[in-house]
């Protein structure tokens, strides 16, 4: 749906001189949720700053800093406003994560193109791997959030205080896998965006994300289709924020190739980051904490207890 220009927060954009579907994903609703450990996960550790190994990266072209203040809107497909991108260069977002071998997997190509991302995790599946999550913000990525349970708000059978908690509890579950708060960056499942949320998330300060266009790799059948699909509508717009899943398979497979048509093509990417972490709500913070069901006999983190020897 598209939103009128009123309901559009103004924000600030500062530029450093450093530079729809989880519900169609591979019955995702259906896999049964792990156990969620009770205590709270250790911080995320700072992220590495070394050298480019890969001489021919396709690294990170320009680094934004957001003032999220009044919530802005990103993304051509609902926002208009804010055209910061310059010709050729792109925005990697990934939604739905995170998840096992998928999100890792994303993770690795793109430290090996030296590049940068934002993630927008589901709640719930922070809460399930918070240990993966924290990989993401290890690899100097920007975390935002993208509700607790993937709920699409524009669903009438929702009420206000309903969406409120989708949106709350879903910062709140990213901000305990994390150890820390994550970016006030929001994209809305299905980008489905009612009026009544996008005046709510200004009030938070919350920048709202959509996209320039939209891979539908949860759509496709093979890594190819992802690749070209992408490439076609890339080379189209000239730029843009580009819309993949970290939760799907098939993504995880066409992200080498497709990161090496961007640099071929010219592309650079653009690493969005938040002037402030988000200041998540004490209610929905104890949620999160309610919800962790079973007991724990260790608060230590999955990399401290179990290490490979040998392979």
């Amino acid at each position: 749906m598209r939103i009128a220009a009123g309901l559009i927060f103004a924000g600030v954009v500062s530029l450093s001189a450093t530079g729809a579907a989880w519900s169609q994903a591979a019955g995702a609703k259906n896999v049964p949720a792990p156990p969620i450990p009770a205590t709270a996960p250790a911080p995320a550790p700072a992220p590495a700053k070394a050298a480019c190994a890969n001489p021919d990266a396709l690294g990170v072209g320009r680094v934004v800093e957001i003032d999220t203040t009044g919530g802005p809107g990103f993304g051509f497909e609902h926002f208009k406003q804010l055209d910061f991108l310059r010709d050729k260069e792109v925005v990697l977002t990934f939604d739905d994560g995170p998840w096992p071998v998928n999100t890792p997997s994303v993770l690795k190509t793109l430290a090996e193109e030296c590049t940068k991302a934002i993630f927008f995790p589901i709640g719930k599946h922070a809460s399930y791997y918070p240990e993966i999550l924290k990989q993401v913000a290890a690899g100097g990525h920007t975390v935002g959030s993208h509700t607790w349970s993937h709920a699409n708000l524009n669903n009438k059978k929702l009420t206000e205080p309903q969406r409120k908690e989708e949106v709350e509890k879903g910062f709140s579950a990213v901000k305990w896998a994390l150890g820390s708060a994550p970016a006030p960056f929001f994209r809305f499942p299905a980008l489905q965006h009612p009026p009544e949320m996008v005046t709510y998330l200004g009030e938070r300060n919350i920048g709202i994300f959509s996209t320039d266009l939209d891979s539908f790799d949860f759509k496709a059948s093979k890594a190819q289709t992802i690749i070209d699909s992408v490439m076609k509508k890339v080379d189209k717009l000239g730029k843009g924020i580009i819309l993949m899943h970290d939760f799907q398979k098939h993504t995880a497979e066409a992200l080498p190739e497709l990161l090496r048509k961007l640099k071929a093509g010219g592309y650079k990417v653009v690493h969005m980051r938040a002037k402030a972490p988000v200041v998540t709500i004490a209610e929905f913070d104890e949620s999160v904490i309610k919800d962790m069901k079973l007991p724990t006999v260790s608060s230590r983190p999955l990399n401290s207890v179990v290490q490979t020897v040998s392979e």
